[in-house]
């Protein structure tokens, strides 16, 4: 008899976690994304922290836009002004934006400390996104051991560029080869390495490196570099012949140049010895505390997640999506991200920030 009853629960259970119970689970997301959704076109706005470009500015607003009929407040900022920006409307008690796509170094150093981040995941609704399996490595991506800063794409970044006018670019096996005599006073540094951005991700892979370090940085500081704070000043030099290398070059201004026949050349990672560093660049996420539109930040944010915000956003970038779902045949290929590549976007590299810059400050003093 009780042999029987056992068999009849187990029965029921079966049951329940049949059609029923998925239905039931799969009434519960629809029913909370309907409510979500709903509220989320009463308000009507959506306040978006976003990287520089038109392009990427169109990619971030206009399909998203259309497809939930929320406007979008877009603010294009470098992640220095961006930081600035934020923690001085936070300190006068204004909290303004809603969801923050952005470089990891503003999120981490600047924005996480503050308090000025809410967890993502508890908004994540969509199966979709929430699908471990429809991600790289059957998992999703943080740059921190709190899981604040969501990391939904990483690519490699050129190792430097060069005018092709000028160098050959066989003449780099390794970025030891940039301390040859003949380069002395002729490399330039894009963006300072002092800053947050491209300038300073390519000497944290050289600092983090075992087979650069800081011996490494130091040989390099003797070479009398110059250093800009402008992207497109140091593109336009080395594209006039100015210098014939440029370190930390910003791939976008780089990429247009080209296309117009500038002789500028980017030097793949997979070129040299050492390889290169893993960065979203500009792609990470963040969903800010206290949001002006919370409703409208969930609707985003599965939105950007899922396979087409994700498909759009990489087309435009470049930058590879951590998405499984996501071509990839619109790609350079040496972009795609490469296993034991020196990841600069985590928590782990920024502590290694206030020991570089320290290093930076003695050896770049002039």
């Amino acid at each position: 008899m009780r042999q029987k009853r056992t068999c009849f629960a187990i029965l029921v259970l079966a049951l329940l976690a049949g059609p029923w119970g998925v239905a039931t689970a799969g009434v519960a997301w629809q029913e909370e994304w309907d409510r979500v959704l709903q509220a989320a076109k009463k308000e009507g706005k959506l306040a978006l922290l976003g990287p520089v470009g038109a392009d990427i500015r169109q990619v971030l607003t206009q399909p998203f836009e259309k497809k939930y009929g929320i406007s979008v407040d877009y603010l294009a900022l470098r992640g220095g002004e961006m930081a600035a920006r934020l923690m001085t409307e936070r300190g006068a008690r204004k909290y303004l934006w809603d969801v923050y796509i952005s470089g990891t170094t503003t999120a981490l150093a600047n924005l996480k400390p503050a308090g000025a981040l809410d967890p993502i995941e508890p908004v994540l609704i969509l199966p979709d996104v929430k699908n471990p399996k429809k991600w790289q490595g059957g998992r999703l991506w943080f740059s921190d051991k709190d899981r604040i800063n969501l990391v939904p794409a990483l690519t490699t970044r050129p190792a430097f560029a060069i005018n092709s006018n000028l160098v050959k670019s066989e003449e780099f096996k390794s970025f030891r080869n940039l301390l040859d005599p003949k380069w002395k006073g002729k490399i330039l540094v894009a963006r300072d390495p002092q800053q947050p951005g491209p300038g300073q991700a390519i000497f944290t892979h050289f600092f983090l490196h075992r087979d650069l370090g800081q011996e490494f940085i130091r040989a390099l500081a003797k070479q009398e570099l110059t250093i800009l704070r402008d992207d497109r000043q140091a593109m336009d030099w080395l594209g006039q012949g100015r210098f014939p290398i440029a370190l930390g070059p910003p791939e976008t201004i780089a990429e247009d140049l080209m296309k117009r026949g500038v002789p500028i050349m980017l030097i793949p990672p997979q070129q040299l010895r050492e390889g290169g560093d893993l960065s979203p660049g500009p792609a990470s996420l963040g969903l800010m505390n206290r949001a002006a539109h919370p409703q409208a930040a969930k609707v985003y944010i599965n939105w950007f997640l899922g396979r087409e915000g994700q498909m759009e956003f990489s087309k435009v970038t470049g930058i590879p999506s951590l998405r499984v779902d996501v071509p990839r045949d619109h790609l350079v290929s040496w972009r795609l991200p490469v296993e034991g590549y020196i990841e600069t976007y985590t928590e782990e590299a920024l502590a290694a920030k206030d020991p570089l810059l320290r290093l930076l400050k003695e050896v770049l003093a002039r």
